[in-house]
């Protein structure tokens, strides 16, 4: 007799692990920000305040390695999230008269 309640948890479960297949997450797209010799790195921390909710502390680690690398992860977001980011982003910059590029790639 205590096989039957366990049988019935058994299809429970599978159902619910069913359910959550046909629901496929969303793709995450990072954002990135580019290094070049022309923005100022005040600038840098500024977009990353502004526009991705960053602490001027984590902004200044974000831009000083985008400055170090050459390419820097900003958040990860989905595709809509992360391409208005970008726009926003090269707007922004380009208002400001900075050669500052921003793109994404699927993480």
């Amino acid at each position: 007799m205590p096989k039957q309640p366990n049988h019935r948890d058994e299809n429970q479960t599978g159902v619910i692990t069913r359910t959550e297949a046909k629901t496929k997450k969303p793709s995450l797209y990072k954002v990135l920000l580019l290094n070049d010799d022309y923005t100022p790195m005040e600038f840098v921390v500024h977009v990353l305040e502004r526009f991705f909710g960053k602490g001027r502390d984590e902004a200044t680690r974000i831009m000083l390695h985008v400055h170090q690398k050459g390419v820097g992860v900003c958040g990860v977001y989905t595709f809509e999230v992360a391409e208005t980011k970008v726009t926003q982003v090269m707007d922004f910059a380009r208002n400001h008269q900075h050669p500052l590029q921003c793109t994404m790639e699927k993480e």
